[in-house]
This record gives structure tokens, C-alpha cells and sequence, in this order.
């Protein structure tokens, strides 16, 4: 499981009696979740007024922040194709898989110091994550393009002899080449049709000259033959060919084309494998610090949200659960007896929601005590 729950409740006598409590009621007995304090520093708590429009604004800051770091991690994806399997192991913060960061958490002094406002350390996370999803963009939007160019001349280079590039099949001397009266024609004949070929191609129009047709390339359905006649016959020539299912391509010999579309393809993929390090590595920097930051908003919504809940002065223990997959349900009611007496409203609609079909409490999320999901299954598919 990476989901996590991070949770608040008052503290007790003291904070300990707070986890000791929790502790006794999810794991001592019953293992429905492995549990860990989670750590918030003395941060500066400001007006009421204040924290009331903060509650509001880490919300969507919370999501934006939520939405880079998936996209980062999507992108990593795209990125390193087919080395898939590896994108979990470029998945870090501060230099650790994500599940160890969390339940290690200890807050960036010097990132985000303590001694400034609530609202100055959101603004100054809320900086730099948008300038990571600006950045993002950007490169995303120059590698996608170059690898798109690249792919689209890879496409050229494959496929049926009908309509991919030839270039690279074809040889200066399979042609004759500058004639006032001859010219070399490329015709695409079904492997079923390479005997009728042979017995119609010199009568498919007048002046084809004879036994001038050669096989140069075969794919699993086609072959593709050359065949030499004077340029007055092209047009009767394309058209019976046309009848009897032979398709001749629309192919001139240019040697400096040709060769300027090797040295595109070889440019692009230079370019491409050039650009991948710099890319990935840029990548693990910003997904590190972006995660970062989406775990600090966490830690300042259980902040804000307890203080408001719980009142003055700061006295709550914050702690993270992982729950077991199979007893998730279990343990939402042990945590829901062991709080209603924080909040009797918020008891009665979950215990009254518990029954009632299609009222997905999930999108509500309000419980007696502060709870927050963080989910680290951060890609669209299983790595």
C-alpha cells in the first residue's frame, strides 16, 4: 500500500498519551495500520482571520502541487520509454525512495525557515513549484518536438513498400539516369503477382524497353521492381499497371535529397541522445523537490487545520498512518471511536453515511479528527 493517512488529534496530558492511545487502539491488538509520529516544527501561527484564508488557499495549493509532481513522474515515464521498470527507482526525495522520505519527515529549515510567516513559506513554495511546471513545459515541449520529427522519419523508413521511404533501398545504378528519352519507374507487386509481372510488364504500355525489370527489395507482402521505358509512356504505363493491381511509385533519384535526409535522421537522433541525460536528470532534481514541497503543504494544512480545530495554544500530535489495503474500513471506524467525542456533528454524519448507498464519503473526507490522504502511487500505470 502507498497510501498514507496524516492525522491529528489534541494532545492528552501530553502529546505521548495522544500516540500511546492511538497506538493501543490500531496495532497493539489488531495490526490495522503501521504508524509513525510525523514531525511539525513550531511554526509561527498568526491571526485567526489569517489561518481561516490559509485553509483555503493550501487546499488548492495543495492540488496544483499534487498535479506537478504526477506530471513530473508521467513525464520521467514518457522519457525513458522502454526502460520503464527503472522509473520507480528515479522516483526519489532527498536521495530516498518516497515512502521512507514520509515516514522519516523532517521539515527543510532552510528552505522553508520557521521564523517567517504561514503564509510567506506557502507563497514560497507556491514559487517554486510553478516555476518547475513552467520549466516543465518547456523542455517537455522541445523534446517532445524533436522526438517527434525523429519518430516521424523512423515511420518513413518502415512499414509496406507502398508508401515508406525508399532511400535506403534503392542504388544510383538500379536507375538510368539522365536520359533525354529513358526513364527508370519503381512499380509494388503482391509476392501472389510476381509471375503475371513478369509476363505483362512489357506489354503494359508501348516502348517498355525489354528484360529491363529487376526485383530490388522484397518485404512479407511486396516486391519492388524497376522497370526502364521511354518517357512518353509513363501515364499508359501507370495506368495498366494500376488495372492489374501493380502500384508504381512516385519516385525520382536525387542523390542530395536522399542524403540530406540521412543526415536529418542521424542529426535528430544525435540530438535526441544528447538532450536525454540533461532531460532525466533534470527530472529527478525537480520531481525530489517538488515532492518535497507537496509533503511540507501537508504538514502545514495538519498545522493550520489543528489549530483551528483544536485551538490555542498549539497542542497536537500529528501522526502518519499506512493502512492495511484489507481492514481500511475497520480502521476508519476505530479511528472515528476513539475521536467522535472531538467533533459529535462530524461522528453523526459518518456514522449516519456508513448505511446510506452512493453517498461516497471519500469526496467529503471530514472526519472528527484532521485528516489528510497522501497517495504515492504517483503514475497512470504499474511499474
Amino acid at each position: 500500500m502507498t497510501e498514507f493517512w496524516l492525522i491529528s488529534a489534541p494532545g492528552e496530558k501530553t502529546c505521548q498519551q495522544t500516540w500511546d492511545k492511538m497506538m493501543a487502539a490500531t496495532t497493539r491488538t489488531n495490526n490495522l495500520s503501521t504508524n509513525h509520529k510525523f514531525s511539525i516544527p513550531d511554526l509561527k501561527v498568526g491571526t485567526l482571520d489569517v489561518l481561516v484564508g490559509l485553509s483555503d488557499e493550501l487546499a488548492k495549493l495543495d492540488s496544483f502541487v499534487e498535479s506537478v509532481v504526477k506530471k513530473v513522474a508521467q513525464y520521467m515515464a514518457d522519457v525513458l520509454e522502454d526502460s520503464r521498470d527503472k522509473v520507480q527507482e528515479n522516483l526519489l526525495a532527498n536521495g530516498v525512495d518516497l515512502v521512507t522520505y514520509i515516514t522519516r519527515f523532517q521539515w527543510d529549515m532552510a528552505k522553508y525557515p520557521i521564523k517567517q510567516s504561514l503564509k510567506n513559506i506557502s507563497e514560497i513554495i507556491s514559487k517554486q513549484v510553478t516555476q518547475i511546471d513552467n520549466d516543465l513545459k518547456t523542455r517537455a515541449s522541445a523534446y517532445n518536438n524533436l522526438k517527434g520529427n525523429l519518430q516521424n522519419l523512423e515511420r518513413k523508413n518502415a512499414g509496406s513498400l507502398l508508401t515508406r521511404s525508399l532511400a535506403d533501398i534503392v542504388k544510383k545504378e538500379d536507375f538510368v539516369l539522365d536520359s533525354e528519352y529513358l526513364i527508370t519507374l519503381l512499380a509494388v507487386v503482391p509476392k501472389t503477382a510476381y509471375t503475371d509481372w513478369q509476363k505483362t510488364y512489357e506489354t503494359l504500355a508501348e516502348m517498355v524497353v525489354p528484360r529491363s525489370s529487376n526485383l530490388l527489395f522484397e518485404d512479407n507482402d511486396s516486391g519492388l521492381f524497376s522497370v526502364t521505358l521511354f518517357r512518353k509512356a509513363i501515364d499508359d504505363f501507370k495506368h495498366k499497371a494500376r488495372e492489374n493491381k501493380f502500384t508504381v511509385r512516385d519516385f525520382q533519384y536525387n542523390e542530395e535529397e536522399m542524403k540530406a535526409d540521412k543526415e536529418e535522421m542521424t542529426r535528430l537522433s544525435t540530438d535526441k541522445k544528447k538532450q536525454f541525460g540533461p532531460l532525466v536528470r533534470w527530472l529527478k532534481v525537480n520531481f525530489s523537490e517538488a515532492f518535497i514541497a507537496w509533503i511540507h503543504i501537508k504538514a502545514l494544512r495538519v498545522f493550520v487545520e489543528s489549530v483551528l480545530r483544536y485551538g490555542l495554544p498549539v497542542n497536537f500530535q500529528a501522526m502518519l498512518l499506512q493502512p492495511n489495503k484489507k481492514t481500511m474500513k475497520k480502521l476508519r471506524e476505530v479511528l472515528n471511536d476513539l475521536y467522535k467525542h472531538l467533533d459529535s456533528s462530524a461522528a453523526a454524519i459518518i456514522d449516519s453515511a456508513m448505511d446510506i448507498p452512493g453517498l461516497n464519503l471519500s469526496q467529503q473526507e471530514y472526519y472528527p479528527y484532521v485528516y489528510y490522504k497522501i497517495d504515492c502511487n504517483l503514475l497512470d500505470f504499474k511499474v
